[in-house]
C-alpha cells in the first residue's frame, strides 16, 4: 500500500526532472527557440521546492486535526 509520506518522497525528485525534461523535448523537436526553453528548467525545482514546503507546512495541521 502506497502511503502519503512515500507519494511525496516519490513526487519530489519527479517533479525537479520535469523542467529539465520538458526543455529538452521542446529543444530536440524544434519547434521553439532555446530562449522559450530556458526558463523550464528552474520550474521543476521551485515544484519541488513549493511541494516540500506544503508538506512541511500541511502534514503536522493533518495530524493534529486528525487526533
Amino acid at each position: 500500500m502506497l502511503e502519503r509520506p512515500d507519494a511525496v518522497l516519490t513526487l519530489i525528485p519527479l517533479l525537479a526532472v520535469s523542467g529539465l525534461a520538458a526543455r529538452v523535448l521542446i529543444a530536440t523537436t524544434g519547434i521553439a527557440t532555446g530562449l522559450l526553453a530556458a526558463p523550464l528548467a528552474p520550474v521543476g525545482y521551485a515544484a519541488a521546492l513549493v511541494l516540500v514546503f506544503v508538506e512541511l507546512l500541511a502534514w503536522p495541521l493533518a495530524e493534529r486535526l486528525g487526533s
